[in-house]
């Protein structure tokens, strides 16, 4: 009976942990129907992290291409970016986007989010 009081408690502390550490953490991932509705707002920083050639076959509107495999660009384009204003990222897959939001929160951003999914998730008309 000691030791399933103990497995049990040792569970739920677990979760406890698991929810905590997602509570502190800067990025938030989206579906596809939040990230756009989220991204019609005006003044906010959308940002493909994709390559030029990604971004010319087709991208959000309003969006700004920041190569995140140019690893110097990247860093200077956001040294610019007060960490205080919400990011949106996305790419092709989520891939990507999560290593910058990653990068991006390590670097001292609080608001980030990530399109889960990406481009790819995103209905076409």
């Amino acid at each position: 009976m000691l030791r399933l009081f103990a497995l049990i408690t040792c569970s739920l502390f677990g979760l406890w942990c698991q929810q905590v550490q997602a509570q502190d953490s800067a990025i938030q991932r989206l579906d596809s129907i939040a990230f756009l509705e989220q991204t019609q707002q005006k003044n906010v920083l959308l940002v493909d992290v994709r390559t030029k050639t990604e971004f010319k076959q087709g991208h959000l509107k309003r969006a700004k291409q920041v190569d995140f495999l140019k690893p110097e660009s990247f860093e200077a384009y956001f040294k610019k970016i007060d960490t205080l204003k919400p990011v949106y990222l996305y790419c092709r897959s989520g891939n990507r986007s999560l290593k910058a939001a990653k990068y991006l929160e390590s670097v001292g951003f609080k608001e980030i989010y990530d399109l889960k999914g990406g481009y790819l998730a995103v209905p076409k008309n």
